[in-house]
């Protein structure tokens, strides 16, 4: 089982590294990872995608949920469910009509977006605190992503800034691995090194 202080350490380690990034260089190194991501066959090929609306220090891919809809792919982000404490993924078809703040005021899925179920998705997108290069994720503790995660049969991808890379992310049993990794410098397929395209 993975050690607890361990993981608080790696949080504060990587809140550290993020607090000293400034505005232009988070916009600058978000549009590069929208842009790797764009060019990406799994990308392409995906038609329904479960993506995120970004919560401050996250990599924003706002143009890449714009053109999810531009190509005509079903565009989902999670919403919560406060009867179970966990999310689920519910459609979304107009971002400036469909979203509200949720819980911790994380834009969301309104209530009249459908739901969508977790195993017709092809590309999961997500964020968390740390990555590795074998998949492995450290989110913030809740554990609502890995019972996500868990769920879905589709391409699960993580997505972070170069600076949440980390040598090993501490993990536990119910922690989900991840098929690869996209940061702003690379797409890394997890277990086999980095992939530069």
């Amino acid at each position: 089982m993975a050690n607890q202080g361990t993981k608080k350490e790696m949080r504060q380690e990587i809140k550290i590294r993020l607090s000293q990034l400034d505005g232009v260089f988070r916009d600058q190194a978000s549009q590069q990872a929208c842009a790797r991501l764009l060019r990406q066959t799994v990308f392409e090929r995906s038609q329904h995608i479960l993506a995120y609306a970004a919560m401050a220090g996250e990599l924003n891919l706002w143009p890449v949920l714009e053109r999810i809809l531009q190509a005509g792919k079903t565009l989902c982000l999670p919403r919560y469910l406060p009867g179970s404490d966990s999310y689920e993924a519910a459609m979304i078809r107009d971002l400036e009509k469909d979203l509200r703040p949720g819980k911790m005021g994380i834009r969301e899925p309104s209530p009249n977006c459908p739901g969508m179920d977790l195993k017709r998705l092809d590309l999961i997108l997500v964020p968390g605190v740390a990555f590795d290069r074998c998949g492995r994720r450290l989110g913030r503790g809740k554990g609502y992503y890995d019972r996500i995660l868990s769920a879905v049969e589709g391409f699960k991808c993580g997505v972070c800034f170069d600076q949440q890379l980390v040598d090993q992310v501490p993990v536990e049993s119910h922690d989900e691995l991840l098929d690869c990794i996209l940061t702003p410098a690379f797409w890394l397929i997890a277990g086999r090194g980095t992939v530069l395209e």
